[in-house]
């Protein structure tokens, strides 16, 4: 189940928030954990019971680890945790990928198990070792109630697709949080928000890629394979960080405060920044739990980047088990470690214009590796990009696609820079508090109205990140 779909909307959510705000605040931990994991069982009611096995393994080690901190049993506990949590993520994720390539490398026959990959449990292990390295560097205390552990790790706001929450991030807010008229009021803007975001925009734009990725003989051309990346790279923004902007107005609306996940990452001027940007709680997960422990900037410019190309091989294996994941994450690594031996100091200097085009293209390129799990379809792609075979620089298909979907690309174009928000915060000033919930109810209303129309009128309602 996801958020864009008519049974959350109509169906789990009411049922959900009428439980939750009529139990005493004392249940209400209750009431999150038994509907998340109805929420999870929804779409795999089977991986549930892996899901509470991760649960009840952190929850013992964490209880080890503060019990024993700084002796030898804490650090075993550690340990036990962080490798029976990559075991699991490794037999479910990465087993049929381990074997077929060793079938291809030795000409073996092994069978693969063809294992379906638990939705979200990319996401949710990471959180839960989090959990336990928090605890055993005193960040965090062990939480002692099973319940509210266990509704951290399938918080249902977040659980399918992020951002991944750090446990010290929401803590406290297990224990107590605020539950006022204001908050939810702000929280459910933002969902509405997201939701837009997803359903109007990502669907919408993401439909115009299923098309051009997919055309075959004349109708292949320069300008139908730009026009897809750059479609793509619209859709996958607004899929992902309108799930995200979902999740966060979930999440305030039950009183949690879950760290911001995108800041315009197109406006970037390197892909350094462009890093600092996107899927912001990943790279703070990979930054606090791999690049700092493997002494991230503080020995030497070499180590520097040996620690800058693990953390970006793991990043590419994070996203997937395909080599097109592990190219995305080294192609990335190349043009950060260029970016930190030189390229940095060259961007500063540039003109603001170079700079975009630079980060614009490079991201481009990036999305290529990313959307082909078959790599030599991606390669393929690349070929259409610059006119390998003699094909057409532009063919009817193209055209058709770029005419009739133009106001779209600029509403996509507007919707991506951070001008929306601005105008919008202006307006907003000179409003009377009256004057703008009013005008702010109105929008909302009218973007819940909108989406839900196009949930009932269409059937394509994809969801990028349900595959991580």
């Amino acid at each position: 189940m996801v958020f864009s779909s008519l049974n959350f909307l109509f169906v789990f959510l009411p049922i959900f928030l009428l439980l939750y705000f009529a139990v005493p605040r004392s249940w209400k931990n209750t009431i999150l954990f038994i509907t998340s994991l109805i929420f999870y069982a929804w779409g795999e009611p089977i991986y549930v019971v892996l899901m509470l096995f991760s649960t009840l393994v952190d929850y013992t080690h964490g209880m080890i680890v503060e019990k024993h901190r700084g002796t030898k049993k804490a650090k075993i506990a550690l340990i036990s945790s962080v490798v029976i949590n990559l075991a699991l993520l490794g037999v479910f994720k990465y087993t049929d990928f381990i074997l077929a390539t060793i079938n291809s490398l030795l000409g073996t026959s092994i069978p693969l198990p063809g294992l379906p990959l638990p939705i979200g449990i990319s996401f949710y292990t990471f959180q839960t070792m989090s959990y336990t390295i928090d605890v055993y560097r005193g960040e965090a205390k062990a939480q002692k109630n099973i319940i509210s552990f266990g509704a951290y790790v399938a918080l249902f706001p977040q659980l399918i697709a992020g951002p991944i929450v750090r446990y010290q991030t929401v803590a406290d807010q297990l224990n107590e949080r605020e539950h006022t008229i204001d908050r939810f009021a702000d929280g459910a803007q933002r969902f509405v928000v997201g939701m837009a975001k997803k359903v109007l925009l990502a669907n919408n734009i993401g439909a115009v890629w299923d098309t051009l990725s997919t055309v075959t003989g004349s109708e292949q051309s320069v300008l139908g394979a730009w026009l897809g990346i750059i479609a793509y790279a619209f859709q996958i923004y607004f899929d992902f960080s309108g799930y995200s902007d979902m999740a966060i107005g979930l999440g305030h609306m039950l009183g949690f405060d879950f760290l911001e996940n995108f800041n315009y990452p197109y406006i970037s001027r390197s892909i350094t920044e462009f890093w600092r940007r996107w899927h912001i709680s990943l790279g703070t997960w990979f930054k606090e739990y791999v690049y700092i422990p493997l002494g991230g900037n503080r020995r030497g410019i070499g180590r520097q980047l040996i620690n800058i190309g693990v953390v970006w091989l793991l990043t590419g294996i994070w996203h997937g088990a395909s080599w097109n994941f592990a190219a995305w994450g080294i192609y990335y690594c190349i043009l950060l470690l260029i970016e930190k031996l030189f390229l940095l100091k060259v961007l500063k200097s540039a003109p603001r214009w170079i700079s975009h085009v630079y980060t614009l293209i490079a991201v481009l390129f990036g999305w290529v590796l990313f959307a082909f799990d078959n790599f030599s379809k991606g390669i393929a792609y690349f070929g259409q990009l610059f006119g390998a075979g003699s094909i057409a620089l532009v063919s009817d298909t193209a055209l058709y696609a770029l005419t009739s979907n133009l106001p779209l690309l600029v509403i996509l174009v507007i919707a991506s820079l951070p001008v929306g928000r601005n105008l919008y915060h202006k307006a907003a000033a000179k409003l009377s508090s009256g004057t703008l919930t009013l005008v702010d109810g109105v929008l909302m209303a009218a973007g819940f109205i909108l989406c839900i129309a196009w949930l009932v009128t269409s059937t394509y309602n994809p969801f990028l990140y349900f595959r991580f």
